[in-house]
């Protein structure tokens, strides 16, 4: 495995992450959700992504008790705080009441003292943002997380963000977006933007929904048990579900042969070679998957291999900055 720093911070992450946003707690059984985390560990990811709303809570539950025989020290796991927990008025959000209820409620179902990254999971419009830093800074310094972090953030909204996280003496220094060889919008402003800062990105869905493992075929019938199917998960892949995408997809599979990859690998080798990204989330439904996507970890595509990709992939590719978020 390989181990990349996170931001400017001293924190080492492995460059594959495992995520439970949508297996945890829902699609799939404990006994199979700890296979799954075993398959992790043994192949040497120590960076576990979660959050309070995946499964309303059931992921975390789910992701605690995979680890609880773990030591502490020799994990990395970050969660996340905004989106509804509940019917109540102050149940979603960043604002202080919900996010220093939601970071106890975190950390007991996780079986945890502390999260390494607690994360704001969106930027929160109704809430000043300087409510919302002072909440997160009185989390890190009771203990309860070691850095903070943010998902799918503008450069605006970043610069904002770690400019109040310095005065409170605080590091702001990850970004989680979308990230693949289908969704680009990152690259524009938000990569140099964290550049500049000191932040880093670790990105979701890198093999974009499942798009890029080549199974969803141009005209063909979506796969039964699919993300395709799943009523969390088919609003994010629907974009990618274009014939003219799905068919310049099966076109990357000479390139992957070549360099020895399942597509999925290489979709995931490819995010990692941007050098803004530490880590690259993947997520499991069944261990083998797990084994088979980690051998993306490491890997150096050639110049040519990636111009070969652009020429193939780029045209219809999502690229413009203003879909940051969206």
């Amino acid at each position: 495995m390989e181990f990349r720093r996170l931001g400017r911070s001293g924190l080492n992450i492995s460059a594959i992450s495992y995520g439970n946003w949508l297996t945890h707690g829902s699609q799939i059984e404990q006994e199979t959700a700890e296979r799954c985390v075993r398959a992790a560990l043994d192949a040497g990811i120590t960076t576990f992504d979660t959050a309070d709303v995946y499964a309303t809570g059931k992921a975390e539950v789910a992701l605690g008790k995979a680890l609880k025989d773990v030591r502490r020290s020799d994990v990395e796991v970050f969660t996340k705080v905004f989106f509804p927990m509940g019917d109540g008025a102050n149940d979603r959000g960043l604002g202080r009441k919900h996010i220093m209820e939601s970071i106890d409620a975190s950390l007991k179902r996780l079986q945890m003292d502390y999260v390494d990254i607690y994360q704001a999971h969106r930027y929160d419009d109704s809430v000043d943002l300087e409510e919302t830093i002072q909440a997160f800074a009185d989390v890190v310094r009771a203990g309860k997380a070691l850095y903070i972090g943010v998902s799918e953030w503008t450069p605006e909204q970043l610069r904002r963000g770690h400019a109040l996280a310095k005065q409170h003496n605080i590091q702001l220094i990850s970004s989680q977006p979308q990230y693949s060889m289908l969704w680009r919008v990152i690259e524009p402003e938000v990569v140099p933007t964290c550049e500049e800062l000191g932040i880093s990105q670790i990105v979701w869905s890198p093999i974009a929904q499942g798009v890029l493992t080549g199974k969803y075929k141009p005209g063909g019938v979506i796969p039964d048990g699919s993300r395709a199917t799943d009523e969390a998960g088919s609003r994010f892949i629907q974009k990618f579900l274009r014939d003219d995408v799905l068919t310049r997809v099966q076109k990357l599979t000479p390139i992957a042969d070549d360099v020895g990859l399942s597509l999925a690998q290489l979709a995931i080798a490819w995010v990692l070679q941007n050098q803004n990204v530490a880590s690259a989330i993947i997520g499991a439904s069944r261990p083998e998957q797990v084994t088979e996507n980690v051998k993306a970890a490491g890997v150096k595509l050639s110049s040519d291999v990636m111009q070969a990709i652009d020429d193939i992939i780029l045209d219809v590719a999502e690229r413009s900055p203003d879909m940051v978020a969206k």
